[in-house]
Protein backbone atom coordinates (compact mmCIF):
# COMPACT_ATOMS: atom_id res chain seq x y z
CA UNK A 1 0.00 0.00 0.00
CA UNK A 2 1.40 3.50 -0.65
CA UNK A 3 1.55 5.85 1.98
CA UNK A 4 -0.16 9.26 0.76
CA UNK A 5 1.61 12.43 2.07
CA UNK A 6 -0.22 14.49 4.74
CA UNK A 7 0.31 18.72 3.55
CA UNK A 8 1.93 20.52 5.93
CA UNK A 9 -0.56 22.22 6.69
CA UNK A 10 -3.09 20.02 7.63
CA UNK A 11 -0.56 18.48 10.36
CA UNK A 12 -0.26 21.89 11.69
CA UNK A 13 -3.71 22.68 12.03
CA UNK A 14 -4.38 19.26 13.69
CA UNK A 15 -1.76 19.72 16.25
CA UNK A 16 -3.12 23.13 16.83
CA UNK A 17 -6.57 21.35 17.21
CA UNK A 18 -4.85 19.06 19.45
CA UNK A 19 -3.65 21.79 21.53
CA UNK A 20 -6.30 23.74 22.26
CA UNK A 21 -9.14 21.18 22.42
CA UNK A 22 -10.92 23.95 19.89
CA UNK A 23 -10.96 24.42 16.03
CA UNK A 24 -11.78 28.04 16.65
CA UNK A 25 -8.73 29.00 18.74
CA UNK A 26 -6.42 26.76 16.66
CA UNK A 27 -7.66 28.21 13.69
CA UNK A 28 -7.17 32.03 15.22
CA UNK A 29 -3.49 31.03 15.97
CA UNK A 30 -2.91 29.31 12.51
CA UNK A 31 -4.77 32.61 10.64
CA UNK A 32 -7.22 30.46 8.93
CA UNK A 33 -10.98 30.29 8.99
CA UNK A 34 -12.48 27.46 11.59
CA UNK A 35 -13.94 25.29 8.51
CA UNK A 36 -10.05 25.58 7.10
CA UNK A 37 -8.82 23.83 10.21
CA UNK A 38 -12.05 22.01 10.47
CA UNK A 39 -12.60 20.03 7.25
Amino acid sequence: MDRAQLPLNALRAFEAAARHLNFTRAAIELHVSQGAVSH
